[in-house]
């Protein structure tokens, strides 16, 4: 029975060549993993197209009269008054009375304060955007290890520096392109080709201003720069570029992406780059267009271990860059700690350790862990995009607590480099 039963196999074995033409094709692992990409990609698009319609944009909610005070720095009642005197631009009222306002109005609200105030630092507290004099800030977040929360942290930090009234440009430089995703932007389907940073940064003919390709979003003051996997045209044109010609400092691969933010830099107080989780060409230019690094850990001895590779890494190829004519020209530099648990105490010991080696290059508050942030992200949203009402209060209230500190906080470190208080 066991003979007959491994009879077919044992004549597989002595087939000739056109019997074995004539088996089915056994897809080639090359092909299978298309396939899977093909089926993965046309299921992420019909999940999106099921959350937001092709004929629909995202759209950012309104904020209540409470929020709106906060965000601003007034009062409630300060709020109602101009509502009632019929400056600035009116809110929508429920038939409650309740007033919201989009985040437009905000901005407008801010200008308006700010002109009339009668002292320019006051002004300055509405409408914080950098004057004349105070330069242009770019933050890259950065790690060399994935899952360490940098598009979490570029997201929500470029979305809270626009609720607070900054003029903000995010840049997608992952082509894995989850920054572009949050904000609604499917990156093989809604980004074609000569539409990302690549765009500004090629070395041939067909390089485009920056400009010509910041996208905005659906939050009032915060424009995109998306990305795709043609960002990895820049790794490879790289070496050839390095190999075909001697280039001028301010031509070489670290200062291409300083020289395309030139070409905005008079439209915004902040850039913020999410930056792919590897240290090529692409992190390299990043760091030299950057005025201060937030490096993300997560507080687990196998990310940590990793990070101190990243560093090892990072210092050679940025003595070699500068020695090369590259600029690093920081403000700040520091480490934050993300999806922090603090009932986990090997997690404790590990910030308490790291907190002892880099003192207060470690940011004082961690970003925790949440599943509100969780939550929010299923649904490709951040937790300053979902309402209170969205979820259980205390979870949300908590998480929201932990996002402000860290955004305040680098807030504040943003302030301190123009020289405010």
């Amino acid at each position: 029975m066991p003979l007959k039963a491994n009879l077919p196999l044992a004549k597989g074995l002595f087939v000739n060549s056109a019997s074995a033409r004539s088996e089915p094709h056994v897809p080639s692992i090359d092909d299978t993993i298309g396939a899977h990409a093909r089926l993965l990609s046309e299921q992420l698009q019909a999940m999106s197209e099921a959350l937001f319609p092709p004929s629909s944009k995202k759209e950012l909610r309104r904020f209540t009269s409470g929020e709106a005070a906060r965000l601003i720095g007034v009062s409630d009642s300060r709020l109602r008054q101009l509502s009632l005197a019929g400056e600035g631009p009116q809110p929508a009222v429920t038939p409650g009375g309740r007033r919201h306002y989009t985040l437009a109005q905000l901005n407008a609200l801010r200008k308006l304060l700010a002109e009339g105030s009668r002292v320019r630092n006051e002004g300055r507290v509405y409408l914080p955007v950098r004057t004349a004099g105070e330069r242009l800030q770019v933050i890259a977040v950065t790690n060399f290890k994935g899952g360490s929360g940098k598009t979490t942290t570029s997201a929500h930090l470029a979305q809270y520096l626009a609720l607070h009234g900054y003029r903000v440009l995010a840049v997608d430089l992952d082509p894995q392109a989850s920054l572009s995703a949050l904000f609604g932007i499917m990156p093989e389907v809604d980004v074609r080709a000569n539409e990302t940073l690549y765009a500004a940064i090629r070395y041939d003919s067909e390089a485009r201003a920056l400009r010509e390709v910041v996208k905005p979003t659906y939050f009032d003051g915060l424009d995109l720069v998306p990305g795709n996997l043609e960002l990895m045209e820049f790794e490879h044109d790289t070496p050839k570029a390095l190999l075909s010609r001697a280039q001028q400092p301010d031509q070489m691969f670290f200062s291409r992406i300083a020289r395309a933010l030139d070409d905005v830099s008079d439209r915004y107080d902040v850039v913020v780059m999410d930056c792919p989780p590897q240290l090529g060409y692409l992190t390299l230019s990043a760091l030299c267009a950057a005025t201060s690094v937030l490096v993300t850990i997560h507080p687990q001895m196998l990310d940590v271990a990793s990070m101190s590779q990243f560093l090892l890494m990072t210092h050679d190829l940025l003595s070699v860059v500068r020695e090369a004519g590259g600029r690093l020209d920081y403000d700040f530099f520091r480490y934050l700690v993300t999806r922090y648990e603090p009932q986990d105490a090997p997690q404790t010991k590990v910030v308490a350790l790291l907190r002892n080696l880099f003192g207060d290059h470690v940011m004082t508050s961690p970003m925790v862990k949440s599943a509100a942030i969780s939550d929010a992200g299923l649904t490709k949203q951040t937790l300053y995009e979902i309402g209170r009402e969205s979820l259980t209060r205390s979870t949300y209230d908590r998480a929201l607590e932990a996002l402000d500190a860290v955004n305040g906080e680098i807030e504040q470190l943003l302030r301190a480099a123009w020289g405010r208080s």
